[in-house]
């Protein structure tokens, strides 16, 4: 079987090390491609040289909310620049986000617009982030045009009723392992509501990590991080989250995966 992760970090310092054994597991388990997000000009340049070093890093370049305001002047020009570098490379991971401390939607908001219009402008795939912002998230995607292709929801949090709205605007929405936790049974109910063929699987690796499992992949330093390789495990629990056998959910997830990230 073939598996994908929408959204991850292996730039991310608390896999420092382990890149080498990730590889290793995403080779012997069957990981076909992973969208490596940037979130600031500090891990840009990690990413883009994780591209050159392997194909199956899909890499993608943001500013993400919470680097809005800690960011040079010329934020825009480095993005620009990576974009007509790295031509297939996404948008992300950008977005809104009030559950921060010292959150400035008034920095944020225009950050994320300026950049969902180059994903729209370059046909590029974009990841978006939102936390305790979906209102406000609906409200921007319904004013400005969508990239032809649509946008990814990562890791959705958002009520149920929202998914068919969103779905509307041209939203896929990815889940994270994190949501197989005891305590997300509402969340887990608004996952149940989305189109089968808008569903993409992540791990937002290192963090995101689901519960405790016999066969959890674990990185040595940090008892606490998410290992990228628990992918397999997020792919069982969406198969039962949505009861239906793991292959007819892998070979969906490929369908929408290709046609999201690589316009098949």
């Amino acid at each position: 079987m073939r598996y994908y992760d929408a959204h991850c970090h292996l730039q991310d310092e608390r896999l420092a090390g382990f890149q080498g054994e990730i590889f290793a597991l995403y080779d012997r388990l069957g990981v076909e491609e992973v969208v490596v997000n940037g979130t600031g000009p500090e891990d840009w340049d990690a990413v883009a040289e994780m591209a050159r070093d392997s194909a199956l890093v899909k890499p993608s370049f943001g500013l993400h909310p919470w680097k809005v305001n800690e960011v040079a002047t010329h934020w825009k020009l480095i993005l620009s620049q990576l974009w007509d570098y790295y031509p297939e490379a996404g948008v992300g991971e950008i977005g809104l986000d009030r559950w921060i401390e010292g959150h400035d939607l008034a920095k944020q908001e225009p950050a994320f617009l300026w950049q969902f219009a180059q994903a729209r402008e370059r046909d590029l795939p974009v990841s978006i982030h939102c936390l305790r912002a979906w209102g406000r998230m609906q409200e921007l995607l319904s004013e400005v045009s969508a990239p032809e292709r649509g946008f990814l929801l990562h890791s959705y949090g958002g009520p149920a009723e929202m998914v068919k709205p969103f779905a509307k605007l041209g939203a896929y929405f990815s889940i994270s392992g994190c949501f197989e936790l005891e305590k997300k049974e509402k969340q887990r109910a608004a996952l149940r509501e989305i189109p089968l063929d808008r569903l993409l699987i992540e791990t937002d690796a290192p963090d995101m990590r689901g519960p405790e499992r016999e066969r959890m992949y674990r990185c040595g330093r940090d008892e606490t991080a998410n290992h990228p390789a628990n992918i397999v495990h997020v792919y069982e629990f969406v198969a039962r989250l949505f009861e239906m056998p793991l292959e007819e959910l892998v070979e969906q997830v490929e369908a929408n995966y290709r046609t999201f990230f690589c316009g098949d």
